[in-house]
């Protein structure tokens, strides 16, 4: 959301409650940029999910190469998995109820909060401040406490318009769920983003490959809430771009010879 799409006055209407919408007043239109803060379009771009196939996968450097890494609800990025997953970010969402669970909803854990957002140094922190109504609040405290510790993130808020649309896109295509994952959303805008895009982590199975047992997520295996996404699905779009030529997945390890 910017000050140039969405003017003092606009009825906003929010993406995931559909009786639901917001006028924009003053106070929330000044925390907008000017303008989309890209130089697009973006060259080179790594979108980064959270699957267990990332662990052992040694992509960290090939990740790293890329103008422009998006990643995806705060991930680890310490020692123990940059390797698989390298360290460079640009731009990294976050989930409201991240900050409800982990932070307490920036009541009384905001500096912890602001220390932990360290590792993705200066990048943009994303997040869907106007999709849910109860997502709205955090979304703000995110950005205030930003502020007020002269954190080196900066809040970009996503348009509900941008969600709405992409969620009917891919509606269209035979993605049945409640809601996009993130990451498909993040896909989703690094194609109108960016010349080359490659995408890691998206493997919703519980083996890989070589038909070995992995985890949820390369850091952990907490399983999401059921019939929230339909992450095979998504997957199969995705693993269809790919067979096009209009994006790259990488599923297998990176430091082999061929491209995977």
């Amino acid at each position: 959301m910017t000050k140039v799409n969405t003017p003092v006055g606009e009825n906003l209407w929010f993406d995931g409650e559909f009786l639901y919408s917001l006028i924009i007043d003053n106070a929330t239109y000044s925390l907008f940029p000017q303008d989309t803060p890209f130089k697009l379009p973006l060259k080179r771009c790594s979108v980064v999910g959270n699957g267990g196939i990332l662990k052992g996968s040694r992509c960290g450097k090939q990740i790293d190469e890329a103008d422009f890494v998006i990643r995806c609800n705060l991930p680890p990025l310490t020692s123990d998995y940059s390797l698989d997953v390298g360290t460079k970010t640009q731009l990294v969402t976050v989930n409201p109820s991240i900050i409800d669970k982990r932070f307490q909803n920036l009541l009384w854990s905001r500096k912890s909060f602001v220390e932990s957002l360290k590792v993705y140094k200066s990048s943009y922190v994303y997040m869907p401040a106007f999709s849910m109504r109860h997502g709205t609040e955090p979304s703000l405290r995110v950005y205030y406490t930003l502020t007020d510790f002269s954190a080196n993130q900066t809040v970009l808020f996503a348009n509900p318009n941008f969600l709405r649309n992409v969620g009917k896109f891919w509606k269209n295509k035979g993605v049945h769920s409640k809601r996009l994952s993130t990451g498909l959303f993040m896909v989703s805008a690094a194609l109108s983003l960016c010349e080359e895009v490659t995408v890691y982590g998206f493997w919703p199975f519980q083996i890989d490959l070589k038909w070995n047992p992995i985890r949820h997520h390369y850091y952990d295996d907490v399983l999401p809430l059921s019939g929230f996404h339909s992450m095979p699905e998504e997957f199969l779009q995705l693993w269809l771009l790919h067979k096009s030529g209009i994006l790259r997945m990488q599923l297998g390890q990176c430091n082999s010879e061929e491209p995977q």
